[in-house]
């Protein structure tokens, strides 16, 4: 357990990390979610080819706090929209939805519109990611 949640008594971040649309490419994905569980998150992995309904069903069963995305195969201007209406849809709105992969700098500020809270290019550091959850997705009760 983090130190924080030890002396609040309050139970981890949970954090599921997932792979929406035909992107099969998921080394990276793995990588963050590896070091997120290792700075002491609770991380749950959804696989490969998640549609955002599958994606939205998955973080409300598992109760989680955020979401973080990855795709690699371009389609963030439309998957990552589509995981935070399918969130919505089913009153997960207060989830936090983080993503990264190749996403042009061109694109930002149209995923922050749509409600993407961090996004993570090629380069970003584990660390700033990791940084970014701990400041940015907080446990609910």
């Amino acid at each position: 357990m983090s130190p924080a949640a030890a002396q609040t008594g309050a139970r981890k971040v949970r954090i599921l990390v997932a792979k929406p649309g035909l992107d099969g490419h998921d080394r990276g994905a793995k990588v963050v979610a590896r070091a997120l569980r290792d700075a002491g998150f609770e991380v749950i992995y959804t696989g490969l080819h998640q549609t955002p309904e599958m994606i939205a069903n998955a973080a409300v069963q598992e109760d989680v706090d955020g979401v973080g995305l990855s795709i690699m195969s371009g389609a963030h201007n439309t998957l990552f929209p589509a995981v935070i209406e399918a969130l919505r849809a089913k009153g997960a709105d207060e989830i936090v939805v983080f993503g990264g992969g190749i996403i042009p700098e061109s694109d930002l500020e149209r995923l922050r519109g749509a409600g993407v809270k961090g996004i993570f290019t090629p380069g970003t550091t584990l660390e700033s990611i990791i940084e970014w959850v701990k400041d940015n997705v907080l446990a609910r009760a």
